[in-house]
């Protein structure tokens, strides 16, 4: 039997997780209270959070290019260097003294905010066994919770949700002020961000940016958008429909200093007489986290007057 600070990874307690608790079964008490965390609320199974958590990667581009981590403290400081200097050569099998970087950390707060959802589902799919109930509601909290998340992630206020990349005071900072999307300025938002960050660099923008941008030209005729595999000064291009059509319109930067903070996997609850007369049970889920952009040199926004 093993367990983690996460949840439950035996096969025991996820058939009882499946087929007896979301079903509205009788079960094991003792076996499923192993992943109790409150409130009749019971963490999905360690190979559906998995699931889960890959699932989720197509719903929230944050998750592709941001770093996420676990933790399971719910409020935490962290301190993040901010030297930029570079490693020294020290002589070997000596205890030469090396330059210390204490003088330089800065702290970031780290909260646990809730996200939560209710999901319905027909009382004769529930009850047929040959049903692939975890599948269905796996790819239903992953698209819902996706969503919520990549519009906080983009624009969260930091009060009782994650702060987002475009946050005024703990976002990213402008690269580019501008009246209009022009190539120059495009080509400016790149050379703002320092080498660094430009290495790893990804582009973010909504649809209807990435439109205006693929038409972009120099004097020369020369599209900046390479139509041959989607990228801007050879990084990629990611869309997310969260980031705005006006205003700081255009993110650019090594975004897994944008930390995603996951205290556990998400919770499920049965709700099954919640909406019985309506021949229907009711999933009520919860998810746990926050995020950051942990330094925020490492994005660079465009932003329209």
């Amino acid at each position: 039997m093993e367990y983690d600070i996460y949840t439950v990874s035996t096969s025991d307690y996820k058939n009882n997780f499946w087929n007896k608790v979301m079903r509205g079964q009788p079960n094991s008490t003792e076996l499923i209270n192993k992943g109790s965390v409150g409130g009749n609320m019971y963490a999905i199974p360690y190979d559906s959070n998995k699931k889960y958590m890959d699932a989720l990667k197509n719903e929230c581009i944050f998750r592709q290019i941001a770093t996420s981590i676990k933790t399971k403290d719910s409020d935490l400081d962290i301190w993040v260097s901010d030297s930029e200097d570079p490693a020294e050569w020290a002589q070997s099998n000596s205890y030469q003294t090396i330059k210390e970087v204490a003088d330089v950390f800065t702290r970031k707060r780290v909260k646990c905010h809730k996200l939560a959802i209710i999901d319905r589902m027909d009382m004769d799919f529930m009850q047929d066994m040959n049903f692939n109930m975890e599948d269905f509601l796996i790819k239903r909290f992953a698209k819902r919770f996706g969503k919520a998340e990549e519009a906080a992630f983009v624009n969260g206020t930091g009060v009782e949700m994650p702060t987002g990349i475009l946050h005024d005071t703990d976002g990213a900072d402008i690269g580019v002020t501008a009246d209009a999307l022009t190539f120059d300025d495009v080509v400016a938002l790149y050379f703002s961000a320092k080498p660094e960050y430009r290495t790893k660099g990804v582009w973010l923008m909504n649809d209807e940016t990435a439109q205006k941008l693929r038409t972009l030209k120099d004097k020369d005729g020369n599209y900046i958008w390479n139509h041959a595999n989607n990228t801007i000064m050879s990084r990629s291009v990611s869309i997310c429909n969260a980031m705005p059509s006006t205003g700081k319109v255009i993110a650019f930067g090594d975004f897994s200093y944008y930390w995603i903070m996951n205290r556990m996997p998400i919770s499920v609850r049965a709700l099954t007489e919640k909406y019985a007369l309506n021949n229907q049970v009711g999933y009520l889920a919860h998810e746990y986290l926050d995020a950051k952009l942990i330094r925020s040199e490492a994005v660079k926004v465009l932003q329209l007057k």
